[in-house]
């Protein structure tokens, strides 16, 4: 089931964003119904049953009142209701036009949401239908059906309506890596108070605080490399124990923070932290850099046993480091005037190991 999802979001996805449809031969010039006519579909027939209940009650004439005065507080609330309802519907399944949306949902949602939204292809003319069905218990019940759903998707408005009071969702969105990433960056204690901007931004100038610089001997440990045409120039070597053991706590945070709503956690598995995609490759959800083989099932993998949740705080610090915090680690010149300057390499290479030879004496 995992891969059926991951193919048909995926194929969905595409022929959205291609326009295909309007290239397909006579899809303009046919007459395409898009008109689902829910609610009045729904509503045609209570309208004699609400007036039958009514009569019943106020002329005395009823079998059993109390469940008939029920049937008709139902039948008046229910306009009101189905509107939230539908609301509640469409606000759960745009979640899938995100550009971080994990394939690995459902994929009846993505067809839900482009029948309701009435999506190229997806019209009552290419087989596609809504229906709302009022429920004797007062509930009621959204059914989409199609060529793609072999089994209709159906929705009860009480269930629903259980996740949302429960702060929970129909449709799993993915957390925002690239914001919770920023936010480590400052929070991180890597970067001096003055790096930080008023809007809590690193500055474009921003450097890892000197304390983090790898030394020998009091004196900052440069790496040599080769500029091409026998020239050198000294680079920043940076103490990598020591910033893990500085972020570690913030990671933790982090992490305990996104496995609070474990749906999520697994929707930020599949979709950055299985692979250790950055988040440009992970927005072109069509060029498959997700987790494919390696993703978690919504499934069967909830809850989330223990040596999960070790190996997604594990992924989350190598994420962080692999797409944040290299570009503050990767060719940093020091800043020393004299040492930032470009030297004859092989001068520059005799008279470092000069050096840590007669340091070492």
């Amino acid at each position: 089931m995992e891969n059926k999802n991951i193919q048909i979001n995926l194929l969905i996805k595409q022929m959205l964003q291609s326009d295909n449809m309007a290239y397909v031969p006579g899809y303009l010039s046919s007459k395409v119904n898009i008109e689902y006519g829910v609610l009045n579909k729904a509503y045609q027939d209570t309208g004699r049953k609400y007036a039958k209940l009514k009569a019943s009650l106020e002329q005395g004439n009823c079998g059993d009142c109390v469940k008939e005065q029920k049937m008709l507080i139902q039948l008046e609330a229910a306009p009101e209701a189905s509107l939230e309802f539908l609301s509640n519907v469409m606000g759960e399944l745009q979640i899938v036009e995100t550009p971080n949306y994990d394939p690995n949902n459902y994929f009846g949602f993505m067809v839900a949401n482009s029948i309701i939204t009435k999506k190229p292809g997806f019209s009552k003319t290419d087989g596609y239908d809504i229906s709302l069905k009022l429920l004797n218990n007062g509930t009621q019940e959204l059914t989409f059906s199609g060529p793609l759903l072999k089994e209709s998707l159906v929705i009860n408005s009480a269930a629903l309506q259980s996740l949302l009071d429960a702060d929970t969702s129909m449709v799993v969105e993915t957390p925002d890596i690239n914001k919770n990433m920023t936010e480590l960056l400052v929070q991180s204690g890597l970067f001096m108070p003055e790096d930080v901007g008023e809007d809590g931004q690193l500055s474009a100038s921003a450097k890892i605080s000197e304390e983090f610089i790898l030394k020998f001997n009091g004196e900052p440990d440069y790496e040599i490399i080769d500029i091409g045409g026998g020239k050198g120039r000294n680079i920043l070597k940076f103490d990598m124990d020591k910033i893990e053991r500085k972020i570690q706590p913030f990671i933790n945070a982090e992490v305990a923070g996104v496995l609070s709503a474990e749906q999520e956690a697994v929707a930020a598995w599949n979709v950055y932290l299985a692979k250790l995609s950055s988040p440009e490759e992970d927005d072109q959800m069509v060029q498959n850099a997700n987790a494919g083989g390696e993703s978690w099932s919504y499934e069967k993998d909830l809850p989330l046993h223990q040596d999960k949740k070790i190996l997604f705080g594990k992924q989350y610090k190598e994420f962080f480091i692999k797409n944040y915090l290299v570009q503050f680690l990767t060719n940093k010149l020091p800043s020393v005037e004299e040492d930032a300057a470009v030297f004859d390499l092989q001068e520059g290479i005799d008279a470092k190991a000069q050096k840590i030879m007669g340091d070492n004496q």
